[in-house]
């Protein structure tokens, strides 16, 4: 276990507890996350001298003698593995990769193994654990779906990296093979998606209390006898966002089994093709892009 005591300075007096302790975490570089901090408050793990304290807002004192217990974290039973990566980039803070479709980003309750994060876990000697069954991932990928995904490689980059995601300031653009001739050039699909109502495991457009706002941008490329080509760029995250947008339009992505009922494609025809945003370390912003896979080309050519 590690105990941290902190003194409550005049300048830091009246602060939040929980914002007081963001602060010295960033200071020291320990990449706590509010969440994790507001949950060692509610735990009792963090005390005053001046008084037993319980709530996020409490106001700190000057003079106060602020201390934090936080338990050593259990060993992950994770292993790494020797598989392959495509290493688009790397350097002390973070790495981009470019992910081959068929394999699942993170393991899940009862699958452990062949997975991107055993790959990472082979191939780095640090990543982030802000969550130590998923070291080192801040966003992912669908299984089928290829392409650029940011790896961070200590708590203080996936924070950074987490709070862009959460602003939705982090650019992407996937392109996608679909079904059918798209009729507009481009457009803007602003459509709310949720949890299925009977397909539990399937996302679906919907307008109930439990959906979230979904905005989709595309732009048509290329158009074939039965085909689309598009480029697509998600202004949120949603899960399934991009799959679920294309299909309710009635031009599914080729090989989507799950939303499409269709196998005109080797694998689901989802790439994402760049990714753009601000370097936790250095401010700036950055840019990344990768060139579409060769069966895309190969079908395109047809």
């Amino acid at each position: 276990m590690q105990e941290y005591v902190l003194k409550v300075s005049a300048q830091d007096a009246n602060m939040r507890l929980d914002l007081f302790l963001i602060e010295f975490s960033k200071k020291n570089n320990l990449g706590l996350s509010r969440t994790f901090v507001q949950k060692l408050i509610s735990d009792g793990k963090v005390t005053a001298s001046s008084a037993n304290l319980a709530k996020p807002h409490f106001k700190v004192r000057a003079g106060d003698e602020i201390r934090v217990c936080i338990e050593d974290k259990k060993p992950s039973i994770l292993m790494a593995e020797e598989i392959p990566l495509d290493i688009v980039y790397e350097d002390e803070d973070l790495a981009i990769i470019d992910k081959y479709p068929g394999i699942v980003v993170h393991p899940a309750p009862g699958n452990y193994e062949h997975t991107l994060v055993n790959a990472l876990l082979h191939r780095f000697k640090r990543l982030s654990d802000i969550n130590p069954h998923r070291p080192g991932i801040v966003h992912r990928l669908d299984k089928g779906t290829s392409g650029l995904l940011v790896i961070a490689k200590n708590n203080v980059a996936h924070l950074a990296l987490a709070k862009q995601f959460a602003k939705h300031s982090i650019k992407r653009k996937y392109t996608a093979l679909v079904k059918g001739k798209m009729e507009f050039d481009e457009n803007i699909i602003e459509l709310p998606i949720g949890r299925h109502p009977y397909k539990r495991k399937n996302m679906s457009v919907g307008f109930g209390k439990k959906t979230k706002y979904a905005k989709t941008y595309y732009h048509t490329l290329k158009r074939g006898e039965d085909f689309s080509l598009l480029e697509l760029e998600p202004f949120t995250g949603r899960t399934h966002q991009l799959r679920v947008h294309l299909a309710f339009l009635g031009h599914p992505i080729l090989g989507d089994t799950k939303y499409g009922k269709n196998n005109e494609f080797s694998r689901l025809a989802l790439h994402a093709k760049y990714i753009g945003f601000v370097h936790p370390r250095t401010g700036k912003f950055v840019e990344f892009s990768c060139e579409i896979p060769s069966e895309f080309s190969e079908f395109i050519n047809k």
